[in-house]
């Protein structure tokens, strides 16, 4: 059984199916690649999912240590390259309203930075990556 099923709608706009949930989204070309921006690009989703991801490793390591990460939230800006037209950088700022010591920020931090996204993003994308704890 495949993960998603996409399908093109025309227009440049895709609609994208996670087969088990069958919760779907749209992507659209982006303004500056003739479309028309209404819903997250392709590119936008891979920014996206690096910061969901890291997020989402975050939380459970901070459950197995009893640290509440609830409305931790991450800012995403995605840089684009021409020639080859690709992400050349990602920027994820995360705001963690969590109240936690060195030792926990280190672990926490060390595993948002090795989540599965992370690593199998190419190398040659730049990764800012900035944890602001409170």
């Amino acid at each position: 059984m495949p993960t998603s099923i996409v399908t093109y709608l025309g227009a440049l706009r895709t609609k994208c199916v996670h087969v088990k949930s069958n919760n779907s989204f749209i992507t659209d070309a982006p303004v500056d690649n003739n479309g028309k921006g209404e819903a997250f690009s392709p590119t936008d989703t891979v920014a996206t999912a690096l910061a969901s991801c890291m997020l989402t490793v975050m939380g459970i390591k901070a459950r197995d240590m009893d640290i509440d990460l609830t409305d931790a939230t991450a800012y995403v800006t995605k840089t684009m390259a021409e020639n080859p037209r690709r992400i050349s950088k990602i920027e994820v700022i995360l705001d963690i309203p969590a109240k936690v010591d060195e030792k926990n920020k280190t672990i926490l931090e060390r595993t948002a930075n090795t989540c599965p996204v992370h690593q199998s993003l190419h190398p040659d994308i730049e990764k800012e990556i900035v944890f602001n704890w409170a």
